[in-house]
């Protein structure tokens, strides 16, 4: 059995696999109830009794950056915001790394970097194009 929090993508329910949706699994703490992702201890309480609650992973990008650090590709980072209150540095696909911007709504991409251990999202938007001249 695996330690609470490794698993950053839980596999699609019944429910979840008619919606076509995945979802994020993170823990919210029983005594203070802060949720948080991929940690042994509270981040405010200190408490080691976390329990794992189920997210619609749906996310907002608040800040984002274009990196092209350990290969020759560049890629996108961004700090993404989920509804339940816990931020998390994910990696966006779906766009050019440049093309990402802040406010734009993402969602996690299923079996995609779990062995790296990062978390991959895509857009749930399309990509904004304007018309330079």
């Amino acid at each position: 059995m695996s330690q609470p929090g490794t698993d950053s993508l839980a596999a699609p329910s019944a429910q979840a696999e008619d919606a076509g949706s995945t979802y994020l699994t993170y823990q919210s703490c029983r005594w203070c109830g802060t949720a948080s992702f991929r940690k042994l201890l509270c981040p405010v309480c200190a408490s080691s009794d976390l329990e794992p609650r189920r997210s619609t992973g749906e996310g907002v990008v608040i800040r984002s950056s274009v990196v092209h650090r350990y290969t020759r590709v560049a890629r996108n980072e961004s700090l993404v915001r989920f509804p339940e209150g816990f931020m998390f540095r994910c990696r966006v696909v779906g766009a050019a790394p440049h093309l990402v911007w802040v406010g734009a709504r993402v969602r996690p991409v299923a079996e995609s970097g779990l062995d790296a251990g990062e978390l991959v999202v895509e857009l749930c938007d399309t990509v904004r194009s304007y018309d330079w001249k």
